[in-house]
């Protein structure tokens, strides 16, 4: 029998697994996986009965293949869950799905609210006509001549600043992309290139959001144009978080008999004859070497090249300029919020309703807000009395925020959130908890811009297939990630020796979560 190595137990790697075994018996299965947990950056981190979302992950694709997928792990709701219940909340169940009340493996459909908190109000995020309504009218003004001058006179959309320039004038990327963008990546947009922005916002642009008023003012004509935003309204979620479906799924793997090693960190890789023949990985002090005839990476590429024997020295240098940002999540948790609901939704306790908050305010560090509650119920102890909430920082790892204390984050989060308004006291802090996570988000500047040249590099081993959001150095969301996968499987069970397929998921000018015409 043939052996398969998978590197990271993450969504790319559990799917490539659990897709290699439900669909061929020709390969025994191996994962290696670095941390004692499933899931990667999509994991739940379970503290004192409240459970954390790290980064936060909505269940959300226009891939039929992906959603069939989590359907298969996680059948959709048969009855309302807590929150919905108590507050008399309609939500859309499936006939015969399991009771989240009474049953573990079910995935719950969620309202999908984000809004950005700027100067202590709320915008819709992202952006939306709405912004019209709450500008002041000289802001409006400004925004608009701003605007305006940018159609009139584009720039060349050579970094992710001109990107946003173009798209929202001048005025509202100062206000709602700069600083938040620099938060992020520790860089100011003008070094950072276009990509990350044009992916992650297709078809979001003035232009858009003016005709998508226009097509709601006219009924009859919304077929006219296609109307693009990042909105979603409604998303599915895991109970008890998306950590919960990459176990189960990984318990799946382990059921068809696939095998995971876990605190096994892949330190080499041995390749012969354009072929990855072995990989080498370090577990409680003593290095391991495990052979295999097909291998699948979800490592950071800067790492998986380092290990590589006898790398081009242009290739080598591009591989290790790749740059990651990381991130800490302080977990708070509190007796209410300051902030009021004033939206239509209704919540547990009157908070507001919002999944993330973006803080776009540059006085303080305090990237986005989670509110676990709105999530989902079950990832808090006590919904009705309590709120959970993660405070996600940006930070690079070994600075000197990485290397804080926990007691020092927390006091920092708590004095941010005060100076905010979200909260009144320290005394309103019940319990906290922090993580911190290493390289969450690859980075689009640096060497990123000759990444193509080691793509090629790492095609010509034909048994190695590159997968995930650090496997491919590329922004990812989860069912991207999947679908890499998805694409990789079908490589090799059909021996497809091209890769052209697997590298172009989420480079489609379509975005799997863009809603057009709707």
């Amino acid at each position: 029998m043939k052996k398969a190595v998978i590197i990271g137990a993450g969504p790319a790697g559990i799917t490539a697994a659990y897709e290699l075994l439900k669909r061929s018996n020709e390969y025994e299965v191996l994962i290696l996986e670095e941390s004692q947990e499933i899931g990667g950056i999509s994991r739940t981190v379970r503290y004192q009965g409240n459970r954390m979302d790290i980064g936060g992950h909505r269940f959300f694709s226009k891939d039929d293949r992906v959603t069939s997928w989590w359907d298969e792990i996680m059948p959709r709701q048969g009855a309302p869950s807590y929150d919905d219940k108590v507050l008399g909340r309609k939500v859309p169940l499936k006939k015969g799905g399991p009771d989240p009340e009474k049953e573990d493996r079910v995935m719950l459909t969620r309202n999908r609210v984000s809004r950005i908190y700027y100067k202590k109000k709320f915008f819709e995020y992202p952006i939306s006509g709405k912004i019209i309504f709450q500008l002041d009218f000289l802001t409006l003004l400004s925004a608009g001549f701003s605007y305006l001058a940018s159609v009139v006179r584009k720039k060349p959309e050579d970094s992710l600043e001109n990107f946003y320039i173009n798209s929202f004038g001048h005025k509202l990327y100062s206000m709602f992309f700069e600083g938040y963008t620099e938060k992020l990546w520790g860089r100011h947009p003008s070094q950072i290139a276009a990509d990350w922005g044009a992916q992650r916002t297709k078809g979001l642009s003035i232009m858009g959001i003016l005709k998508d008023m226009a097509s709601k003012a006219l009924p009859g004509k919304q077929d006219k144009h296609k109307v693009q935003t990042s909105l979603i309204e409604e998303f599915q979620y895991p109970k008890y978080g998306p950590g919960q479906l990459w176990e189960t799924a990984a318990a799946e793997v382990e059921k068809m008999g696939g095998e995971i090693r876990k605190g096994c960190r892949v330190t080499g890789v041995c390749t012969a004859d354009n072929r990855v023949t072995a990989v080498k990985y370090e577990k409680d002090g003593q290095i391991y070497t495990v052979e295999g005839d097909a291998f699948f990476s979800s490592m950071p590429l800067r790492d998986l090249v380092a290990g590589m024997p006898d790398v081009p020295k242009e290739e080598a240098r591009i591989a290790a300029g790749l740059p990651y940002r990381d991130f800490v999540t302080v977990g708070l948790l509190v007796n209410k919020l300051n902030l009021k609901n004033e939206t239509a939704l209704k919540t547990l306790n009157h908070i507001v309703p919002d999944c993330w908050i973006y803080v776009q305010d540059v006085g303080v560090k305090l990237g986005r807000i989670q509110v676990f509650n709105n999530w989902s119920p079950y990832l808090v102890k006590d919904p009705e009395h309590t709120v959970w909430i993660g405070l996600e920082y940006f930070c690079d790892e070994g600075d000197k925020y990485w290397k804080l204390s926990q007691e020092k984050w927390v006091k920092l989060g708590t004095h941010e959130l005060i100076k905010m308004g979200v909260i009144s006291s320290e005394k309103q802090v019940l319990d906290s908890h922090r993580e911190r996570v290493k390289k969450a988000y690859p980075a689009y500047f640096d060497t990123y811009g000759e990444i193509d040249r080691l793509i090629t590099y790492l095609n010509q081993f034909e048994n190695l297939f590159c997968v995930g959001r650090n496997g491919q150095h590329r922004y990812n969301n989860m069912d991207h990630s999947m679908a890499t996968s998805f694409e990789a499987v079908d490589n090799l069970l059909r021996g497809k020796k091209g890769k052209e397929n697997i590298w172009s998921v989420n480079t489609e000018k379509e975005y799997h979560e863009v809603k057009s015409g709707e």
